[in-house]
Order: C-alpha cells, then sequence, then structure tokens
C-alpha cells in the first residue's frame, strides 16, 4: 500500500520558518522524483519545487527565492523549508512523487499568521 506520510505543518507567524517532511513508503517501481505543491482556497494546485533522486531541482514561482526543497535518497523522503514565510504562504501543502505514476500525499495545513 502506497502511503506518503507529510508532516511539520502547523501555525507560524509571518516572517518565520517551518519545514515541512514526506516519507514515502509502499512504492514498488522505481521512484523518480519527489516535489511538492500547495493549494490556496479555491485556487488550483500549482508546483512549489521538485527534485529527482540525484538531485536535480526544479523550482516553481510559488517558491519565490524563499523555499528550499532537499532529498534524502535512500529514506525515499523530501523536505521542504520555508523561509520568510508569509500570510499569502496559507494553504495546503501536498507532498508528491513521480514513479510511473503520480502519488499525492493526504496534504498538510500551513497557516501563517500576521
Amino acid at each position: 500500500q502506497v502511503q506518503l506520510v507529510e508532516s511539520g505543518g502547523g501555525l507560524v507567524q509571518a516572517g518565520g520558518s517551518l519545514r515541512l517532511s514526506c516519507a514515502a513508503s509502499g512504492i514498488t517501481r522505481g521512484i523518480d522524483r519527489m516535489g511538492w505543491f500547495r493549494q490556496l482556497p479555491g485556487k488550483e494546485r500549482v508546483l512549489i519545487a521538485t527534485i529527482t533522486m540525484q538531485g536535480s531541482i526544479n523550482y516553481g514561482a510559488s517558491a519565490q527565492g524563499r523555499f528550499a526543497i532537499s532529498i534524502d535518497s535512500p529514506k525515499s523522503s523530501v523536505y521542504l523549508q520555508m523561509n520568510d514565510v508569509k500570510v499569502e504562504d496559507t494553504a495546503v501543502y501536498y507532498c508528491w512523487v513521480w514513479a510511473n505514476g503520480n502519488y499525492w500525499g493526504q496534504g498538510t495545513q500551513v497557516t501563517v499568521s500576521s
């Protein structure tokens, strides 16, 4: 059974930092890349960043130079370091895996207070 277990979401003050984690398990086909997306209320899910198991990174516009993605390939885990967060970063953050198909986490809420 495929599981993407996310952690690290919660309430943070504007200007603060947060680190999201996601551990993948039960994926029998090789993982090619992992990443993070976010969905604001009433909006579509958008890319923050993806990273290959070799560490090649692609940032979306949502990263805005304040977020950094990293990976621990042996652990099939991906991380998102969020710095200088803003109220507009409030969203549900989703972990994503590409392994000959899309796999999604259940989402973790990040709320930034002013």
